[in-house]
């Protein structure tokens, strides 16, 4: 199953985030299909950046966004 969830890069204590499209079998930052969008909570305000055509594509054909993911995915305008 493919899941659309976060994958975690950036320096110690100073996370960032891309917004990765993985088998849920994958680890955390390893293999993945397709990267879609990225996070950065560290900045005021925090900047979110994804493709909704993409997301929105890969949702039609069955993956699943984390509930974090889902809650961004939101905020981006990607769901309803």
């Amino acid at each position: 199953m493919l899941k659309i969830r976060l994958r975690r890069m950036g320096a110690k204590k100073q996370p960032f985030y891309r917004i990765i499209v993985a088998d849920s079998r994958a680890p955390r930052d390893g293999a993945f299909v397709e990267e879609i969008g990225y996070y950065n909570p560290a900045t005021e305000p925090a900047e979110l950046k994804v493709n909704n055509e993409r997301a929105q594509e890969w949702m039609k054909n069955g993956a699943q966004p984390t509930d974090t993911v889902r809650g961004l995915l939101k905020k981006a305008g990607a769901i309803d």
